[in-house]
């Protein structure tokens, strides 16, 4: 019952956070260029990405065609695998 009591506490899921950024060159707007971006960065919300891209849209000449983001876990449960056999080396 003091289990429910206790306001839960949510950890910041903070990961590696890459992204795949195309953008029209500011020269020929027909062509597209590609941008990597990466960075650990806080999942869902992603502030230090979204930074980023508002800096991008207010200095940067070259408007910005898509964004594609993936992230991966800075911290993942342990990986357990048993062994099937023992083998000796000598």
């Amino acid at each position: 019952m003091l289990d429910a009591l206790v306001p839960m506490v949510k950890i910041p899921d903070w990961r590696v956070t890459t992204a795949e950024i195309l953008y029209h060159m500011p020269d020929h707007p027909h062509v597209l260029q590609t941008f990597i971006w990466q960075k650990t960065d806080r999942a869902p919300e992603f502030p230090e990405l979204t930074r980023f891209l508002d800096f991008w849209r207010r200095e940067i000449e070259g408007p910005l065609h898509s964004v594609r983001v993936a992230s991966a876990a800075l911290i993942e449960p342990a990986q357990l695998r048993y062994s099937n056999g023992v083998f000796t080396i000598h």
